[in-house]
């Protein structure tokens, strides 16, 4: 029939045209031609290894003219003989000149032995002695440059400062402007390693239900700097006991972002009473003892343990970083 083709026939002239390909491409399928450059992703950084960290101490300590005659001070030194981690002073560490025998023959005999891990700081007492130099003496590189007593470290995940409440901390002064440098520097390092978490202490408390109450607000510019910049965690002593505060701004107003602070001037000078506690104070104790901080990648929890008892007072877990 006209215009019929077998199957055999169609068959056989596809295997024609196949082959006919074949030979004109080299026998091998032509490859792609050139497409887009591929697009290449910065990786992320890697999250930091997951750290814990313990800091622990507390502030006026040695006494020795007192009528335990130190005894206090080797009850919270006890302590610290059975808690691992970093030790922290909130200054005030020797009485009543802080020279360089009331180092040696009241602090060293009981602290002193922790003195490989300790990170201090200075206090009003240690400024009997001009220029604090027994302080710096017997610290040496621990107690930051001498003169200036202000640094800063890194423990665990966190970012921790020592500061000198006993020199200039006014706006333009020296270790605000060295505050304000180590504070932009951590943040751009935070952004690079993911740590988001900073604690500062000190000597002098800004805010106070102890004696001291009112009376301290020139830490206020430093305060406003560490809120600035997200610190999450403030440790003082000067008043003689154990208080935590909710978080707050510098002018004592509740805020979830402000900074949480503790004082805790309980290392074994003779202890204050109380005065009227101020809005934001949350927990208060007259005793001798250590405040422990267990600090994680993401938060801290935190407990006041007393010297000679033991007994934990104030246990808070799972507070989280801004």
């Amino acid at each position: 029939m006209k215009g019929f083709r077998s199957p055999r026939t169609r068959v056989a002239g596809v295997l024609m045209l196949a082959s006919l390909a074949m030979a004109c491409g080299g026998g091998r399928a032509k490859p792609p031609g050139p497409g887009p450059d591929p697009i290449v992703v910065d990786p992320l950084p890697p999250p930091p290894t997951p750290q814990i960290a313990t800091l622990v101490g507390a502030g006026d300590i040695a006494d020795c003219g007192a009528a335990d005659r130190g005894a206090n001070a080797e009850a919270t030194a006890k302590l610290l003989d059975r808690i691992p981690g970093t030790v922290f002073t909130t200054g005030d560490n020797a009485y009543f000149n802080a020279t360089a025998a009331d180092f040696q023959n009241c602090y060293h005999p009981r602290w002193g032995r922790h003195k490989g891990r300790t990170y201090p700081s200075v206090g009003n007492h240690e400024y009997q002695s001009p220029g604090a130099q027994p302080y710096f003496d017997y610290f040496g590189e621990r107690a930051g440059p001498r003169g200036a007593g202000f640094y800063s470290y890194t423990l665990g995940n966190w970012h921790v400062i020592s500061l000198n409440s006993e020199v200039g901390v006014s706006q333009g002064q020296e270790q605000y402007l060295w505050l304000r440098q180590d504070l932009e520097t951590n943040r751009m390092t935070e952004q690079a390693t993911r740590t988001r978490c900073t604690l500062a202490y000190w000597h002098e408390p800004l805010f106070t239900s102890g004696p001291s109450a009112g009376t301290n607000a020139r830490m206020r510019d430093m305060w406003n700097l560490l809120y600035e910049f997200g610190v999450d965690v403030a440790v003082t002593g000067h008043d003689h006991l154990y208080e935590r505060m909710a978080p707050q701004d510098a002018n004592g107003r509740r805020d979830a972002f402000g900074i949480q602070e503790f004082i805790v001037g309980t290392g074994g000078a003779p202890l204050y009473d109380f005065g009227a506690p101020l809005p934001n104070s949350q927990f208060r104790l007259k005793a001798f003892g250590v405040l422990k901080l267990t600090l994680r990648d993401l938060g801290w929890d935190s407990v006041f343990i007393e010297a000679g008892s033991e007994l934990q007072f104030d246990a808070s877990f799972g507070s989280i970083c801004h």
